[in-house]
């Protein structure tokens, strides 16, 4: 048994969520999210010691994911960044690509570029793919740090990718005239493609002073609770060293929505065959959905961020603004819509008694019976019933909710808009979810639906039935599973570079030296370089494709192996394969990774699980069990309709389906062949 006591905490928009792991033992606290982040932080890890009576001086080790970043890039509460760039290359950030946020909206804007026109500086140099053909001008750099007077400084010349000579040399003397961060392009993302470097290296180097600010913080408040100094989440699914963040601070991007698909790729395997598992993380503000096939998290060499383009790898998520506490409102045209506001905590839906008077996910999920009044969702936060009904009421009178016969089926206008509400943020999550699996070639009804965070199993039977998905799983810890997979994470670095040859004339010798480089810059980011493992992989296409396909490469080079790999990925990616086509290699990445170790959780049932009884609306009004989650026993079947507390989150299973638990007080939702799939 593992003796050392751990500690993961995941900020999310409305609540923190904690798990402590002490002498094998795992306890949870969810805590409301604190306006200074920091102190919500240690106020949650006080929460766990108390409730499993630790000291918090004896934690050994603490794992933290953190909104910081991606916040700043959605908010545009970056730190002023300046941008030393190629002489004419200076507006590479504002011209970007030529598609468009929205295809058919003639008024569609794209965001403004993180570094304004003003603070953009171009300087003589020229580089090449075969090499350097003009030396920097430093002369040009001295006058540039002169007038600089930004928070940090991002270098992105032409070609640094390739020969990173002059840049190398730029970074250098600026971080010697300059007392702020400064960022060079060939050490953020070493890739082709001008405007996505040059924009992730901006971005970076936005984020350096904001990342840089809150670890800080936040290591001034843990060392006042006598408490280790953390290692944080990335976006890749993996742990670093506090010194590696704030060296690159764009890799905490999507940290949480990261530790909730790592945690559900460890809990959620349960032997049912199907293809793999699509993961629906539902927290208070948002819904992140991912895919897990043969237990490997896909994962992805970048994503928009706030309109901003962030590549470096990551595991790939696609979020949408459903969570229990997104707003529903009517807009102009009528038409009843759920987020991307949000209520967040502070005041939080109407049914917190905190304030807040807008109606939410949660106040129709309270309206509706799937929560009771008795229902805790943490920090010992009891629900106002009257004030949902009344924020529940005001919508239904905008969205002309309130007719007769809508009173007459439903039994009032707020059980109308309820059920409203529910189905438009089913809506929204759904169509995430067909991002991640239909759209590329995955068949949902061949997936389990992993569903997790404080929302996600309410409504996860709603959304398997639109999906036509039989069979649902709502892992151990799901309340708190991103924090859960914060401990369960393997301490990770990644590495790349971009070389573009025609695959069949890779020499291997030349690959082989390559990846060795590219082993060697990241294993020396790790705390224990030695034990950790590496795989390697390569971004490949059909010559005069502009994008690629990734692939794993095997341990010995092989065109051959990777041409098939390439063509069967493309194959389920695009539906067809060009087997005549020559083929590029463009990237070669490799990422070292340490192995976590996963907390074990075993499910001992113990008392009566039936613990109470109300009405809930799955098309009519139902009386339902209510029972407690930990004292299910184990593979014992249940009909629905039946509402599953405990753990943090709540659990509807409407009369269509059946619930279960497993030894590890996994719950199991299957559709009843003997029925329709009937959800609501």
């Amino acid at each position: 048994m593992d003796e050392s006591i751990r500690v993961g905490v995941d900020v999310g928009g409305t609540f923190t969520d904690v798990v402590l792991v002490a002498d094998g033992e795992v306890t949870t606290a969810k805590v409301p999210t604190a306006e200074i982040e920091s102190k919500g932080v240690v106020t949650g890890i006080r929460a766990a010691c108390r409730d499993a009576d630790v000291d918090p001086d004896s934690i050994d080790a603490f794992r933290h994911a953190t909104t910081v970043a991606v916040n700043a890039l959605l908010e545009d509460t970056v730190a002023d960044a300046a941008l030393v760039t190629t002489d004419g290359f200076g507006d590479v950030i504002e011209i970007g690509r030529q598609s468009r946020p929205a295809l058919y909206d003639p008024a569609a804007t794209r965001p403004d570029p993180i570094v304004p026109n003003e603070r953009r500086y171009e300087v003589p140099e020229r580089a090449s793919t075969d090499g350097i053909e003009r030396p920097v001008d430093e002369s040009a750099i001295e006058r540039t740090a002169a007038e600089i007077t930004a928070d940090a400084v991002a270098v992105s010349f032409l070609h640094a990718y390739a020969h990173p000579e002059n840049e190398r040399r730029a970074a250098a003397m600026l971080r010697d005239q300059l007392d702020v961060p400064v960022v060079a392009s060939h050490e953020v993302l070493p890739a082709f493609r001008e405007y996505e470097r040059t924009a992730t290296t901006a971005a970076d180097a936005a984020l350096a002073p904001v990342v840089e600010t809150y670890l800080d913080e936040l290591d001034e408040q843990v060392a006042a609770a006598d408490l280790p100094s953390p290692r944080i989440m990335q976006a890749n699914g993996g742990i670093a060293e506090t010194a590696a963040v704030r060296d690159a601070p764009v890799t905490t991007v999507l940290s949480g929505p990261a530790a909730g698909v790592v945690g559900a790729s460890v809990t959620a395997r349960d032997g049912t065959e199907t293809d793999g598992v699509v993961t629906l993380d539902m927290g208070g503000t948002s819904t992140d959905v991912a895919l897990v096939r043969d237990g490997e998290i896909e994962r992805t060499t970048g994503a928009d961020v706030g309109g901003h383009p962030v590549r470096v790898p990551m595991v790939d998520v696609r979020t949408v603004g459903a969570g229990g506490g997104s707003i529903a409102r009517v807009d102009a045209g009528g038409a009843l819509r759920v987020g991307p506001e949000s209520a967040g905590a502070t005041p939080g839906p109407a049914c917190y008694g905190r304030g807040g008077t807008d109606p939410t996910v949660t106040d129709a999920a309270l309206q509706l019976g799937y929560l009771g009044a008795e229902t805790t969702l943490g920090a010992d936060l009891t629900l106002d019933q009257p004030a949902a009904r009344e924020a529940l009421e005001d919508l239904a009178a905008d969205a002309g909710l309130d007719d007769p016969e809508a009173v007459a089926r439903d039994g009032s206008p707020a059980t109308t808009a309820a059920r409203g509400v529910l189905d438009v943020a089913a809506a929204t999550t759904t169509r995430a979810v067909r991002r991640v699996t239909v759209d590329r070639g995955h068949d949902p009804r061949d997936l389990t639906l992993a569903a997790f965070g404080g929302a996600g199993p309410m409504l996860a039977a709603r959304l398997a039935a639109r999906l036509d998905v039989a069979h649902v799983v709502v892992p151990p810890a799901s309340g708190v599973l991103s924090a859960f997979g914060l401990l369960a994470a393997a301490e990770t670095q990644d590495a790349l570079t971009t070389l573009r040859r025609p695959l069949a004339d890779t020499d291997r010798s030349t690959i082989e030296s390559t990846f060795a480089d590219l082993v060697e810059r990241a294993r020396s980011r790790l705390s224990t370089p030695d034990a950790a493992t590496i795989s390697r992989r390569a971004d490949v296409r059909y010559t005069g494709q502009s994008h690629e396909l990734t692939v794993s490469v095997p341990e010995a080079w092989d065109p051959e192996t990777i041409r098939e790999r390439f063509d069967e990925a493309h194959e389920r990616e695009h539906g067809y394969r060009l087997a005549d086509a020559a083929v590029e290699l463009v990237t070669l990445g490799v990422q070292a990774s340490i192995p976590g170790s996963p907390p074990a959780i075993d499910h001992d049932p113990t008392g009566a699980p039936m613990i109470d009884e109300r009405a809930v609306y799955f098309e009519g009004w139902h009386d339902a069990p209510v029972y407690d989650g930990r004292a299910i026993p184990i593979d014992e079947a249940i009909d629905g309709p039946a509402i599953v507390e405990g753990g943090q989150s709540t659990l509807v299973c409407p009369p269509a389906w059946t619930v279960s638990a497993d030894r590890r007080g996994a719950l199991h939702l299957d559709k009843r062949e003997s029925t329709g799939g009937g959800d609501r």
